[in-house]
């Protein structure tokens, strides 16, 4: 049986709602309470869904870029916002934003596709 993935918010404020019951689909015991949802319950299914890429790529930015057709700074800030709606914000230096000169010879190495290279490069010129 496929269950229905569950509000974390409340859709009425923007409150974090709470378990209130559970129960086992094998012997139909309820258990009633006030019982909090885990930390990446909590997030929103977006962030839910890219924390799921993130683990399944192994924490490797470049993958999550290709899986989720983003950039490497949309990754980064992403996982900043992340960490942060988990509560354990970190004060880590940032990484660098590469050069035009590290995206040209990702290119020639065959890491990124010339329409890579050149979305990468538009966006150093925006920052």
């Amino acid at each position: 049986m496929k269950l229905n993935q569950y509000p974390s918010r409340c859709p009425v404020c923007p409150e974090s709602l709470q378990v209130v019951e559970l129960a086992c689909p094998a012997c139909a015991t309820h258990v009633r309470g006030r019982f909090g949802l885990p930390p990446l319950a909590q997030l929103s299914s977006e962030m839910q869904e890219f924390v799921q890429v993130f683990l399944t790529c192994r924490g490797n930015i470049r993958e999550v870029e290709k899986v989720m057709g983003i950039s490497y700074p949309t990754v980064r800030n992403r996982l900043e916002a992340t960490i942060e709606a988990l509560g354990r914000a970190t004060q880590l230096p940032s990484a660098p934003s590469p050069s035009r000169a590290d995206v040209l010879a990702a290119l020639e190495r065959g890491e990124l596709s010339a329409s890579e290279a050149i979305a990468r490069l538009e966006e150093l010129n925006r920052d």
